[in-house]
């Protein structure tokens, strides 16, 4: 229970202002004349032309009112759109800026990377910076010394260990200061997407050794990234900020999915595509006008068949006309592909076609489908002729759990194979 457990970090009603617009006009006299008119409620003499006058002496909340409790041990992801007041968030955690209102309450030393070179000294060289970061949290030489080959070892830059840092590459400044961050004893580590300027081992190595850090030495993990794939394997709670508040706080696919502006509750059994943005990568030659959802709901049984039915029409005659089906997470992962077989169609003719499609091996869960029609050329070739990215939503459910288990996605993956039978 969350109740019993100790907290890292206590956040309380805490709000960031910035002000927006110009500070001063320049002059004295310029300022005078700008707040006259601003007493009477009329328009800046000094104010350029065209410009917005509610940026002017305005402020920006970037967090407005944050509740937040985060307990030791644990591995938090926090999500949101660009502006969202991510990483306004963090900088107050690590103390480099204060809160405008509210209360921050930090129960241990954190370690934290906000961006490339936070805390790094370019003149100083790789080993310089560890002994600096390792004071700046309180740790003594002997303390730094004993880490000092694990960090050399898990950076991957040995060589250039003691070349000042201004000479690092962006992704040897991230490999030696995430090293820091995860060898120094810190019992906070903070990370913004930082890791997504290093190589792809490097990122999941650096995966392993937050979730590492977070299982098995209790050390408490905040984590802000883009990549919902990497929020998935780290953390087990996630929050989702928006216009600098929390608008949700809990299980990690729920909360992915609010991040992605998937409605489940509006899943539609008829969903018209006829008014689209035009796309110049298809032909269109083919114009799926809408599908249609066969049965009661868009909630599948598992172990069952999808059943839709397709409405397009043909401006051209085409012989070997395909449907590629893909079944999307809500995040836009792919899950499985099938691909409907070949239709002769004649220019004018408009079709309806039923298909059934296998989906008794997809987990239970939320889903999108994807349409692309096709025609092969050869040689591995296609043209692409029409294509909806969000055809339609969907769920799969069961009734009973799977062998007394829920089915743990993250655990366990996406799809539920047949039963392994015995070879005798």
């Amino acid at each position: 229970m969350r109740e019993n457990r100790e907290v890292a970090i206590q956040i309380s009603g805490v709000k960031k202002k910035y002000k927006l617009g110009q500070i001063g006009g320049g002059t004295l006299q310029g300022d005078l004349q700008t707040w006259w008119a601003r007493v009477r409620g009329k328009e800046d003499p000094n104010s350029k032309i065209g410009q917005d006058q509610r940026l002017i002496g305005q402020t920006f909340m970037a967090l407005n009112g944050i509740d937040l409790t985060v307990y030791k041990g644990e591995a938090l992801g926090i999500i949101g759109g660009n502006g969202a007041g991510k990483s306004t968030l963090l900088k107050l955690l690590s103390r480099v800026t204060a809160p405008s209102e509210g209360e921050i309450d930090i129960y241990g030393r954190i370690a934290s990377m906000l961006e490339v070179g936070t805390g790094f000294n370019g003149e100083m060289t790789g080993r310089e910076n560890v002994y600096m970061n390792g004071a700046i949290l309180g740790m003594t030489k002997a303390e730094i010394d004993a880490k000092m080959e694990q960090i050399i070892e898990f950076s991957e830059v040995r060589e250039f260990i003691d070349t000042p840092v201004k000479r690092y590459s962006s992704g040897m400044y991230v490999k030696l200061a995430f090293s820091v961050a995860a060898h120094l004893d810190s019992e906070i580590m903070i990370m913004d997407e930082v890791l997504a300027v290093g190589d792809m081992a490097f990122q999941k190595k650096c995966l392993d050794k937050m979730r590492d850090a977070a299982k098995l030495e209790g050390r408490t993990v905040l984590y802000v990234s883009h990549n919902m794939n990497t929020i998935r394997q780290l953390c087990d709670r996630c929050v989702v900020l928006d216009k600098g508040k929390i608008v949700f706080d809990g299980d990690v696919e729920k909360a992915i999915g609010m991040y992605m502006g998937i409605a489940y509750s509006a899943e539609k059994k008829h969903n018209d595509f006829s008014i689209r943005e035009y796309d110049p990568w298809i032909t269109s030659n083919i114009k799926i006008n809408y599908l249609d959802v066969e049965g009661e709901s868009n909630n599948v049984l598992f172990g069952n068949n999808f059943v839709f039915s397709l409405n397009f029409m043909c401006t051209k005659n085409i012989e070997n006309l395909c449907f590629r089906l893909t079944i999307l997470l809500p995040d836009r992962t792919a899950v499985a592909t099938s691909t409907t077989s070949e239709i002769t169609t004649t220019a004018g003719e408009t079709y309806q076609k039923t298909y059934d499609l296998d989906i008794s091996q997809i987990a239970p869960g939320k889903y999108i489908m994807q349409i692309v029609a096709f025609q092969p050329t050869g040689y591995g070739s296609q043209v692409r002729h029409d294509y909806v990215p969000h055809a339609v939503s969907f769920s799969v459910y069961t009734n009973q759990q799977l062998h007394n288990f829920e089915w743990n996605r993250r655990a366990w993956g996406d799809h539920v194979l047949p039963t392994a039978r015995e070879n005798i």
